[in-house]
This record gives structure tokens, sequence and C-alpha cells, in this order.
């Protein structure tokens, strides 16, 4: 068995520097060599759950930071050296010594702090400190993919339990880190390995339908590619198509969504026309000819064209998306990309690495982390970390033209958050492709939004039902926690306003209920619980808007309501939520919701109403 894994970890050396020799120096293949000699040495001891010597897991990781995600020397020789600290003898600064500042902090920035106590739960603190990385390096989080990838590649020398510990870690937090960063390959193999180990009965019915569909659709879709081959030599185009097939984690979660069998999903697999890129033609252009020759052959389904080049997803995708009738009377998802879009779907954040390019991707990935760096709860910050990373996004624009990303399903009540907190405040109303919206109103990608503020408008509680955002739920938690409280609540069935007469009861838990003190539930608890009762005041509070209901009897007549209405919002200027009628034999009853401060606000208001022309009575009721 040892002269098995010594030939393995030779081969697999071997084929890695091979590979590093054909694209870094002389003097960048000696420090990487260097690197792994030295992780060797310090992991000789050491074995894998699986049995296999230690060594494997760096030569893998390495492989992968070099090869997968075509990183440069430095992170090739972190991602050998990221487990000496943690689980040898060796420090950051024998690293520091042998290979440098910048590999030490790498390899720093990877290494899980080993602590007496831990702030939060030792895998949320181990969360922390890889996102914080992201301020300095992005390297780091390059690393770390790398390391779960391979982790989940080889677990199956893992117990259950444990399995499903990093297969839940991977799905929740590793699998949607990918997805922020473009990594699109990385995303999809986290997320199938996770399914996989979870669910695995489920994972492998979804994979041997998929496979009986791939056998079946298998001469059809040859013919359309033949076809498309054809149009656009015709065309003189040259470009290249695939036949890709989703994986199964993302039709089972299809079929989860919709509550159907596969056979009744759609998308299962997309042609991929890939064009190589030119010194000549805009990506723009290309895509757009190769468009052009297609559509000339075959019907577009209407409204099915994605345009992801002029308006990229947040994760830095970009291709041209169509469905086209094929000659078998079946819509078929076309992508049309440049080899350098599909190159960046593969290592997203990692290509291009200039400057400009990295700080961009810097900048956006912070300033997600900014809202969700100071939460103190575990869960509250992981639901922020991974709503703002798993982004089916949509993107939508102001009336300037300014575009806004936000994830699939999101409102207006979103987008108004996401323009100023201000004005997500003060939202009253949005303006969706100019048709007057409610702010609840879901948006659609393409969409142009106006939010109609007021100065005078402020949030509602059931707003957190309708916002989608972790920018908007974070502001509205903190706006509602920080209101004012009320030291005690109200008795549901008599609703006392301040101004009214009321009594307290004193709950076992130490709460207080305030009851008018002719409610017949405060009459019953006076007369078992006696020694409850408390002696209290309930003062009017700026602060504070209690709902009431009025019911108005008068005589029908023209301009009633319109006297009605004008006395309540112009006159009083109260706002009602709501305005009930009927009218029966030119009697007219009208039961009328508003908000009022205190009782005196309410008999103001009642005695106005009283004295229009008509009004016959006015009467407070329970607002249940």
């Amino acid at each position: 068995m040892k002269d098995i894994y010594k030939t393995r970890i030779h081969d697999s050396v071997e084929q890695l520097f091979n590979y590093i020799r054909a694209h870094s120096t002389t003097e960048e293949v000696e420090r990487i060599y260097k690197a792994y000699e030295f992780a060797h040495e310090a992991h000789r001891e050491q074995k894998r759950k699986s049995g296999e010597p230690f060594i494997m897991h760096p030569i893998a990781v390495a492989s992968i930071v070099a090869r997968e995600l075509e990183l440069g020397d430095n992170p090739i020789i972190s991602a050998f050296l990221h487990d000496v600290v943690e689980d040898t003898d060796y420090t950051v600064e024998d690293i520091r010594e042998r290979f440098g500042d910048d590999v030490a902090f790498l390899v720093d920035t990877v290494t899980k702090r080993k602590k007496d106590s831990y702030q939060h739960s030792k895998q949320v603190d181990n969360y922390r400190q890889m996102l914080e990385s992201v301020h300095y390096d992005i390297r780091a989080l390059l690393i770390k993919l790398a390391d779960r990838l391979h982790n989940m590649r080889t677990l199956d020398s893992m117990r259950a339990d444990k399995q499903m510990k990093i297969a839940g870690e991977t799905d929740y937090f590793y699998a949607p880190l990918a997805n922020r960063l473009g990594l699109y390959h990385i995303k999809t193999e986290l997320e199938n390995l996770s399914f996989r180990y979870r669910c695995p009965r489920d994972y492998a019915d979804v994979e041997r339908l998929l496979a009986e569909e791939r056998t079946a659709n298998r001469p059809r879709l040859e013919r359309f590619t033949t076809l498309i081959d054809n149009i656009l030599h015709d065309a003189k185009i040259e470009a290249r198509t695939e036949i890709r097939y989703r994986k199964p984690y993302s039709i089972w979660r299809k079929m989860q969504s919709k509550g159907c069998d596969i056979k009744h999903i759609d998308g299962k697999h997309y042609i991929r026309i890939i064009y190589p890129n030119s010194p000549v033609f805009s990506e723009k252009a290309l895509s757009l000819r190769i468009y052009s020759a297609l559509t000339d052959h075959f019907k577009e389904k209407p409204g099915s064209v994605a345009n992801y080049i002029d308006a990229p997803k947040e994760n830095g995708y970009q291709s041209f998306h169509v469905k086209l009738l094929s000659e078998q009377g079946i819509w078929e998802e076309v992508h049309i990309s440049s080899e350098r879009m599909v190159r960046n779907s593969r290592l997203g954040c990692a290509a291009e690495r200039t400057e400009d390019n990295v700080k961009a991707w810097l900048e956006k990935f912070k300033s997600i982390l900014q809202d969700v760096a100071d939460d103190s709860h575990d869960i509250e910050f992981m639901d922020g970390v991974t709503l703002s990373f798993y982004n089916d996004d949509i993107m939508v624009f102001t009336p300037k033209g300014r575009g806004v990303i936000l994830p699939k399903g999101a409102t207006a009540l979103d987008f108004a958050f996401e323009i100023h907190s201000k004005v997500g405040e003060k939202a009253v109303y949005a303006r969706i492709n100019g048709k007057l919206s409610s702010l609840r109103t879901v948006l659609q990608r393409g969409d142009c939004v106006e939010i109609g503020t007021a100065d005078d408008a402020k949030p509602e509680p059931e707003w957190m039902e309708h916002v989608s955002t972790y920018r908007a739920k974070r502001y509205l938690r903190g706006y509602f926690a920080n209101l004012p409280r009320l030291e005690y609540d109200r008795c549901e069935k008599c609703n006392p306003l301040p101004g009214d007469e009321v009594i307290g009861f004193k709950a076992n838990d130490g709460s207080i209920t305030l009851h008018k003190r002719d409610c017949p539930m405060a009459i019953r608890l006076a007369s078992q619980h006696g020694d409850s009762i408390l002696s209290q005041s309930f003062p009017e509070n700026e602060a504070f808007l209690y709902p009431v209901r009025i019911r108005i009897k008068g005589i029908d007549r023209y301009h009633l309501m319109s006297d009605l209405i004008d006395c309540i919002t112009d006159k009083l200027h109260l706002t009602m939520s709501s305005l009930a009628t009927e009218n029966i034999d030119r009697i007219a009853i009208c039961t009328i919701d508003f908000s009022v401060h205190s009782l005196h606000e309410l008999q103001q208001a009642i005695e106005s109403i009283s004295h229009i022309d008509g009004i016959d009575e006015v009467m407070r009721l329970n607002h249940e």
C-alpha cells in the first residue's frame, strides 16, 4: 500500500509541475518546488481519514489553485502550505522566513484560529475570519475554496454525520461564496457534491433520469447543432457548438420549487455557441451577428432574449441568451458567448487579474460584507452573508438609466432601499415602467423604477414581509428595534387608548396588560387574581399611534362620502386604513379604520364627524 501511495504522490506532483513549468518562470518553479518539499516534510507522519498520506491533500489543493483557478506562484506555494501552521509545529514566522511576507499572510489568513472560547460559534467565527480576508486580498478566499473543493471530492472516507456537517457547510456557505466570486464551475461542483452526500437517493434518481434523457435527446440535439453549424458556416462566422446539460442539484431544486417531476422541468439543457475573441469586432457585435444569422432561420420565442453582455450578472457572468424553435417544434435555449466569457465564467474574479479588475471585485465584495459585518447573532450574520452571495439576480433601472442589480424576487421596496436608506424609509409608491404600482410589487428584469416619497411617511411593520435584500431587512430591523417600546401590552378585546380609565394586571412572567376598567375580561381577572392588579396610568406618547374603528350612520346624500373623507384627512389630518360602506333605503352606514394618539384625539374626530350634515350617529367600535 505504501508503494501505491508513493507512486500516486509521484505521478500527481509530476503532472502538476509539468503544468507549472509551462506557465511559470524557472525561479517561480524552484520556489514552488521548495514549498512542496517543505510541506512533504512537515506532514510526513500524518495521514488523512482515508489512510492515505496527508501530503496528497496539499498537492491536490495546489493543483486546483494552479490549474483550475490559474493563480500565480505565491498562491500555489500557500496552497501547498495551507495546513502546515494549523496541523504541525511550524509557525507563520517559519513560513515568512522561508517564503516571504506575502505567502506568510496568505497562510495565516487561511489558518483557523485556535481559541479557548469563541465569540460566536466556532464555525461562524471561522467564516468571519475568512470573509475579513477579502478586505486585504481575495486570493486567500480562493485558496480556501480550493481546500473545500478537494475535501468535498474526497468526502467518501468520512463518517455519515461528518459528511452531513461538511456538506451542509458547503451548501450554505462555500457554494454561495463561489457563486459570488463568479466561479461558476466550482459553485456547481460544490452544490452537486453537497447534494450527493446530503440526499444520496435523490441525487442518484435525478442523475439516472438525466442520463436517460441525455440518451433519448442526443439524436435530436445533434441534428439541431449540426444545422446551427451549417448556418454559421454559410454566414462565414467562426464558432463551435456544445450541448450542455445542467447538473442534478439544479434540476432537483427546480423540481422542489415547482412541485413536479423531472419530465415537466424546462431548461434541463442548453446549446452554447462559442466564438473566438476578435481584435477587430466587439463581443456584442459578434453575438448580434450570430443572433441575426440564427433568427433568419429559426423562429425566436418572444421575450426570451437576455443580454448579459451589456448588463452582466452581479458575479460578472456575461453571455447573450435566446430561445429558438427547432425544426422538431421544441424551444431550445441558446447561449452565445465568446471564449473570454466562457473562461471568465469558470475563473470568475480570478480571470484577467489586472489591478483594476481585482480592485473592482474587492470594492463590490466589501460593500456587501460591510452590511453584515456588525451583526452579533450567528444566524442573522450567516443569513445576511448567504442572502447577499446567492444571486439569481435581475437588473432594473432608475429613470436616468442607472442599472441596479437585485436578487430575483426583489420588490420595489428593495429597490428603494438599494438607492438609499432614506428613500426606502420615506417611500410611498412606485412607478414601474411609468405605471403607478405598490411598493410590494415584484420587479422583473429590465424594469424602469421610480420611487415616490413623502416627508411624513414611515416604515410599516409588514414591510419586513415584502423585502428580500439584506440591506432592506437590516435597515428595517434596526428601525423597528429603535422605536420606543411600550412598557405594557394592551388587552386585545377592549383595546384601551391613552386617556381611557385603565387598570393593569401583572402576569407571572412580569408582563403588564392594560384593560379598560369596564372590560369584561378585567372584571373577571379582578375577581380571580385580585393580587395581580396594578394602578397604572396610560399617558399619550407622540411616537405611538393606535388603530381605532368607528361606525357612522346617517341619511345618504350627494357628497356625503366626500365630506366624511375631507373631515378625517384634511381637517383632522388622520390617515384612514380602511373604509367600508353600505346603503339601506337611503340610510348610509360606514365603518372607518384610522389611527389616533389618544382617546382625546378620537373624541375630537367623533365630534367633528357628528357635525357633518346628515350624520345621525358616530360610535366607537372594538377594533379586533
